[in-house]
């Protein structure tokens, strides 16, 4: 079962399902992110930095006056993540955050 919604507060990738999606709309792009387990990450939206999804790893959010979130997204904020290839990169503000959690594995062993 797929869990949808509009994501009010806070969100953190390492808590998330590995295939969860998070959809992050900034003043200025539009960030697709599919959390890989941790805070690991593939991340596309910039049309430079990672037009087709890229790996990387979420660093967290932060806000005007450097305050820091470590591993969470945070409307309000800006979005941090690193690619792989490049340093950091910062984003315009955050407005919106959807997350589509991915089913939780089943065990193969249920007793």
């Amino acid at each position: 079962m797929t869990i949808s919604g509009e994501v009010p507060a806070i969100v953190e990738c390492k808590s998330l399902v590995p295939g969860s999606r998070i959809d992050v709309e900034t003043k200025s792009r539009h960030y697709f992110i599919e959390c890989l387990g941790g805070n690991q990450i593939k991340i596309s939206g910039h049309p430079q930095l990672c037009p087709n999804p890229k790996a990387g790893w979420l660093q967290g959010s932060v806000d005007h006056e450097g305050l820091f979130d470590s591993g969470i997204i945070t409307p309000g904020k800006r979005l941090v993540f690193f690619l792989n290839d490049s340093g950091p990169v910062t984003t315009s503000k955050i407005l919106t955050v959807h997350v589509d959690e991915a089913p939780a594995p089943s065990d193969p062993h249920p007793w």
